[in-house]
């Protein structure tokens, strides 16, 4: 059985332990980026099932990230799940006008964020 792909992209190595911690134990393979460029050029070669993205990183910001992963034929289905501590209607829109399927704001709870990656991989 070939494991789904989870590509984490953050800058802080906190966050990316702590979406490793959540997801420990579960079946899926984790994969991880520092910027927006790193995460476009790792989902391009990997191609993973599923996204988590942080939006305010060095680089390439999350929102430029997302849009350019939509420009990709490949990676159009992919979700992409936007995580930010920036909830305001306007920085909510921006997320879904570049092209993210969810937008979610931090703190964030990890029984839903373990609900959303199982719905979105159907395990």
């Amino acid at each position: 059985m070939t494991l789904k792909k989870i590509l984490l992209v953050d800058d802080s190595n906190t966050v990316l332990m702590m979406h490793r911690m959540l997801l420990h134990g579960q079946p899926y393979e984790l994969l991880f980026a520092r910027d927006g460029r790193e995460a476009v050029d790792k989902a391009l070669t990997q191609k993973p099932d599923l996204i988590f993205m942080d939006v305010m990183m060095p680089k390439m910001s999350g929102l430029d990230a997302c849009r350019e992963l939509r420009t990709h034929p490949e990676l159009a289905g992919t979700p992409i799940l936007l995580v930010t501590t920036r909830g305001e209607p306007h920085n909510v829109e921006a997320g879904f006008q570049a092209g993210c399927t969810e937008y979610i704001t931090k703190p964030f709870d990890s029984a839903e964020l373990l609900a959303k990656v199982q719905h979105y991989l159907g395990a």
